[in-house]
């Protein structure tokens, strides 16, 4: 019975182990994945809408363009990775991306925190505005490639 138990478990490790070995050489996207919107809005639906809900549009849009328009000269959409654009996949330059996400992932929770204390103080018309800015601004980079 111990000799089960043994072996389960040293198998196991073993599993685990290589299947965390090979998740640190899958390649790595340039732009989040999570950079997209789930829905653009006309005006006449975000006046209908309440403050609240703006706020929230408002700020994921804010992140989405964070994730993207530092890499506009790269690439455009969410999953093109380094080997897509021929950028060699060593360490050097995965510590690079990595560091630049974990600094992305820090400007956006600063960036996200003031928004939800500030935000909410602003003029409605002018939330509504910056937001349509914002889509009009996200719908040109699904254009760019075309330029």
């Amino acid at each position: 019975m111990k000799r089960k138990i043994i072996f389960f478990s040293l198998f196991f490790l073993l599993v685990a182990g290589t299947v965390s070995a090979q998740n640190k050489n899958l390649p790595k996207s340039i732009i989040s994945t999570t950079a997209s919107i789930r829905q653009y809005y006309d005006q006449k639906e975000l006046t209908s809408m309440g403050k609240g809900e703006l706020l929230e549009l408002y700020i994921e849009r804010i992140k989405v363009l964070v994730k993207i328009l530092p890499y506009v000269a790269l690439a455009t959409k969410p999953g093109v990775t380094m080997a897509d654009l021929g950028i060699p996949d060593d360490s050097d330059h995965r510590k690079s991306l990595d560091l630049q996400s974990e600094s992305t992932t820090s400007f956006l929770n600063t960036t996200v925190d003031f928004q939800r204390k500030m935000m909410p103080y602003s003029d409605k018309n002018n939330l509504i505005a910056s937001i349509l800015f914002y889509q009009n601004t996200l719908k040109e980079l699904h254009v760019f490639n075309e330029l």
